[in-house]
């Protein structure tokens, strides 16, 4: 029989895992994860690197984004430039370093399509389309 301590530490890892991958017990809808950050994007030279996993290479001129572990890879993200109101959606293939303050490293791309590239860095919003 679990130990008082480790009952806890089960039922609130079962509340946390529900509460993000959107269990609807309650019949409440449920909204995916938004969050608001900086945006950054790669550099020119990262082109034709390997990335995270799967030994996918980054490509500057693909949708794509590597972001801290929020979001599970291969995630679909809509990303809003919220000086601009412009928006792209990318797919998560990378990951960010721990070090890293920004909240999503951007491909060339993707920058683009949200004008942020004369800067190198927007405030923007995040918004899971779809987890994979």
């Amino acid at each position: 029989m679990p130990t008082s301590a480790k009952l806890q530490r089960l039922i609130l890892a079962v509340v946390v895992l529900c509460g993000w991958a959107g269990c609807y017990a309650s019949g409440a809808p449920q909204r995916p994860p938004t969050e608001t950050g900086t945006a950054v994007y790669y550099s020119d030279k990262m082109d034709g690197r390997r990335v995270f996993l799967k030994g996918e290479r980054y490509n500057k001129n693909a949708l794509t984004a590597a972001t801290h572990s929020r979001y599970p890879m291969g995630s679909m993200l809509r990303v809003t430039n919220l000086s601009n109101g412009r928006s792209v959606t990318v797919r998560v293939n990378d990951r960010m370093s721990p070090r890293s303050k920004a909240t999503i490293d951007l491909s060339r791309k993707a920058a683009e399509e949200i004008g942020m590239i004369k800067s190198g860095h927007a405030k923007v919003k995040i918004e899971l389309v779809q987890a994979k």
